[in-house]
């Protein structure tokens, strides 16, 4: 059978690019359909992203046009400047099981970032490494949490048969609140908060907007050296934190402060995953009411951003936060919490996940190759 690849024009072909994933994933029972209004904004002019970042779209077609396989390119010139590289990116990858079909699609991206003077292309990022990123390459048989990916596992053939190689892989662990926390681990945070004097108080939803600047502050001070990671504007950050507000738990957003300033945060939010494979895609009323309905029935959460302004990087104030993290998810019912994405390399941070308990249970890989 003979394929090609077009770019997409119009929003006619937008849907289609939306449309994709639900013939890709019909035998997949683990798949969690996104919001399709989400995935419209995320590669739309309305996202912030794209105010530094250029992107085209390309959709696969076989012979009688049916749609077989999607990317979209990408070119983010912040990362560029705060990583002083020439990388370009490819995200919202979906595809048939074949070859063919993939070459075609990564050859698309390939040569429209290399258009754009990129020397490497890195991805799946969705559109950025503050979305989605990564293929799934262990832990097939479990649904995915909030805002992480689900890939099939022929995905993993297809990128190797192109010719990329690892970048970096990413770890998922599970913890258990019924399993509570080590006794040397409880000292330690004793410890901690003797030396420091450290308090941790929850969000603030009457100061909503205050919290949101301390939170944007702290994260671009704690994860500055962090493989990968751009800053994030603040028109990002205030989209981010607007779509937030709209489930958040404000006990388990955590502020630590030392003598009445803020030092670090974490961020954990229910799962709500489950609602969304139930919604379909589909943002309607009747699936207003679930959502609304089914949210104080969730029980697990993800931990999502955890990070401590970088003069108390070897404090242990970050474990404190984790620490009464748990004790607050443990009092309001939850039964689990994924702690990641982390780094591999992340040792001090993946050490102390599971020294508190926590188990790799998933594993994402970013994979990248040069531009020749």
């Amino acid at each position: 059978m003979k394929y090609f690849v077009k770019a997409v024009t119009n929003n006619k072909d937008l849907e289609k690019f939306i449309e994709l994933p639900w013939k890709v994933y019909e035998n997949y029972p683990n798949w969690v359909p996104p919001l399709k209004s989400e995935v419209r904004f995320l590669v739309g002019k309305d996202n912030p992203f794209w105010e530094h970042a250029e992107r085209e779209i390309f959709l696969a077609y076989d012979e009688k046009e049916n749609i077989v396989g999607r990317i979209v390119a990408i070119s983010d010139k912040r990362h560029n400047e705060f990583h002083n590289e020439k990388t370009g990116f490819f995200g919202f990858f979906e595809c048939i099981n074949d070859t063919e079909v993939s070459g075609l699609l990564f050859d698309s991206a390939l040569k429209w970032v290399k258009e754009k003077g990129m020397s490497l292309i890195r991805g799946p990022v969705n559109p950025s490494m503050n979305d989605e990123c990564g293929f799934l390459i262990e832990g097939y048989d479990k649904m995915p949490s909030i805002m992480m990916p689900y890939t099939p596992n022929y995905y993993i053939k297809l990128y190797e048969n192109y010719g990329f190689r690892k970048a970096k892989d990413l770890y998922a662990l599970i913890k258990y609140t019924s399993e509570g926390i080590p006794q040397r681990i409880e000292r330690m945070i004793d410890g901690v908060i003797k030396k420091t004097g450290v308090k941790i108080r929850t969000l603030d939803m009457r100061n909503f907007e205050r919290d949101i600047n301390i939170l944007k502050d702290i994260y671009n001070s704690a994860w500055e050296k962090n493989w990968g990671f751009v800053p994030m504007t603040d028109n990002e950050i205030n989209i981010s934190a607007k779509k937030l507000k709209d489930f958040v738990d404000p006990d388990l957003v955590l502020f630590a402060e030392v003598n009445g300033s803020p030092v670090g945060v974490a961020v954990t939010i229910p799962d709500i995953n489950p609602i969304l494979k139930k919604m379909n895609g589909e943002l309607n009323l009747l699936n207003i009411f679930r959502f609304l309905y089914y949210r104080k029935k969730m029980k697990g959460i993800r931990s999502l951003i955890g990070g401590v302004k970088k003069e108390y990087r070897n404090t242990g104030i970050i474990a404190v936060l984790y620490y009464q993290t748990e004790i607050n998810a443990r009092k309001k019912g939850y039964e689990w919490c994924e702690l990641g994405w982390n780094l591999e390399n992340n040792d001090l941070i993946n050490r102390f996940d599971m020294a508190i308990g926590g188990k790799i249970y998933k594993k994402y890989r970013i994979v990248e190759k040069d531009i020749i």
